[in-house]
């Protein structure tokens, strides 16, 4: 596809600053730009790069002032990385779309598959499945005992979903994600531990997507929830029982531990960790690898482990590299002060 300066402005209802002639077919980092291509700015730390990328048209925000003279033609934009989006999603919508039922795949004779949808090599839809119209599940999915998905969901390759669960519309799960596995539910006996039967399932609002490889535990009673718009990473763990928000993210390698109660609207940093059973409040923001052990209110912003606020994180690792001069410090004030009590005792 081939579009020009003027033709994206006018699909985004933006300005052209320069050439509204200049013509594009793919797009590019705006470090790795070439005259046919497109790319965007939108933090300014890459910046920089405007300077001398060869980009033949760049999506910025309308407020952008550059400090320097610019060759490329500008597209100007309420919000760069949206538009960005936009243009990404229609040249998406222009691939070739997988339908049909593949002759290797599985599907129980009481399970119900909808119109339109896609069935991929070797996939399986087991006993009393139901699956909504035009869905697509890649080859080697499992869709278990009683699972219900919505209209226009798609399953990528080795995703599997346990028998139960209950998936919105317009869901995407990525490859080798897991939905409704057992929750971590072990009772002490003696020196063993009894499992504890994980009875309940998982339920997935509308328009959620979760990232490969991530797994989302079934309740021990009722359901695990991710409620509609939530996006989770790859290599995310969300335990039994957990409720996450309306439109909360989760970044890659986090971890909620059990009967977790999340906000609508949070943010959550790489790596980042949660006790079981506290409470996240909505719009809470927490930081790469911070450690949350007790309940956070509603709009709090937090960084480190055990975490604090983010001011005060920020405030105090200035002073960690300096704690070992520190120390001794004051143990040499420590020692001066016990030898004038010395003194004074003389």
């Amino acid at each position: 596809m081939e579009f020009t300066a003027q033709q994206i402005a006018d699909i985004l209802n933006g300005t052209v600053d320069g050439n509204p002639d200049v013509m594009v077919n793919n797009f590019s980092k705006i470090e790795e730009g070439t005259p046919h291509s497109l790319t965007f700015l939108a933090n300014p730390k890459y910046e920089h790069y405007i300077y001398h990328t060869e980009a033949g048209i760049i999506l910025v925000n309308q407020d952008f002032t550059p400090s320097a003279p610019l060759k490329n033609t500008l597209v100007r934009v309420p919000n760069a990385y949206a538009a960005l989006a936009v243009l990404l999603e229609m040249t998406e919508k222009q691939k070739k779309e997988k339908e049909g039922i593949d002759s290797t795949a599985f599907i129980h004779p009481t399970a119900h598959t909808g119109q339109g949808c896609y069935i991929g090599t070797f996939a399986c839809i087991a006993e009393n499945a139901r699956i909504g119209d035009n869905c697509k599940i890649y080859p080697y999915a499992y869709v278990g005992d009683n699972v219900v998905i919505g209209n226009n969901c798609i399953l990528y390759p080795h995703v599997a979903i346990y028998e139960g669960c209950v998936i919105g519309n317009h869901c995407i799960l990525h490859a080798g994600c897991v939905i409704g596995s057992d929750g971590f539910g072990f009772a002490p006996e003696g020196e063993q531990y009894k499992k504890i039967p994980q009875l309940g399932n998982v339920i997935l609002e509308d328009n959620v997507e979760i990232g490969a490889n991530t797994t989302v535990d079934r309740a021990v009673m009722g359901a695990t929830i991710v409620h509609k718009g939530a996006k989770l990473d790859n290599l995310v763990q969300i335990a039994h029982n957990v409720e996450v928000g309306e439109h909360t993210v989760i970044a890659a390698q986090a971890g909620v531990s059990g009967s977790v109660k999340i906000g609508k609207h949070c943010r959550f940093g790489g790596q980042s960790g949660l006790a079981g059973h506290i409470g996240v409040g909505d719009h809470v923001s927490i930081g790469a690898q911070a450690g949350i052990l007790s309940h956070l209110e509603e709009g709090r912003t937090v960084l480190g482990s055990p975490a604090i606020d983010a001011k005060a994180f920020m405030r105090s690792s200035v002073i960690f590299s300096r704690l070992p001069d520190m120390y001794r410090t004051v143990d040499k004030l420590q020692r001066e002060v016990e030898q004038l009590k010395k003194e004074i005792n003389k």
